[in-house]
């Protein structure tokens, strides 16, 4: 997840989704995510407090919604690249293309569901994606990194 000034993406050089201030966030699926990670994942791209408030300058104090931002979804398979052995990655751990349209829809529905504007990418396009990061922030939102917290 990127926080952007403005982000976009283009299919055959056409915008399918376009925002101004706001969140870009490349969503990818691993086998075995549940409907329970897929919440819990749109709750920290929505909630998250990366945004900095008047209140109290140079520190991240509000979420996308209350900075008045948007969302752009992107589906990104290759987060599951494996790059440990060999020169090219494997996708072995990357849930199958059916299922993880459908995870990427319910992500989208989701994160709509909550009252932000969310634009989104294209399934499976061959998309150029442009945005200017703001700060630059980045955050990685894993799932499975909740099990793991919860465990130990």
């Amino acid at each position: 997840m990127q926080r952007v000034l403005d982000a976009r993406v283009e299919v055959d050089g056409k915008a399918v989704g376009a925002i101004d201030r706001g969140l870009l966030a490349y969503v990818g699926f691993g086998r075995g995510d549940s409907a329970e990670d897929r919440a819990w994942v749109v709750s920290k791209i929505v909630g998250l407090r990366v945004f900095e408030g008047d209140a109290e300058p140079g520190k991240m104090t509000l979420s996308v919604a209350e900075a008045g931002g948007a969302l752009l979804l992107v589906s990104q398979f290759t987060l599951y690249g494996d790059v440990r052995r060999g020169r090219r990655p494997s996708f072995d751990d990357a849930m199958p293309p059916d299922e993880a349209r459908e995870a990427y829809d319910a992500v989208v529905a989701e994160a709509r569901a909550t009252g932000l504007r969310v634009e989104t990418g294209r399934f499976r396009a061959d998309m150029r994606v442009r945005a200017t990061n703001d700060g630059p922030v980045t955050l990685w939102i894993d799932s499975a990194a909740r099990a793991k917290a919860r465990s130990g």
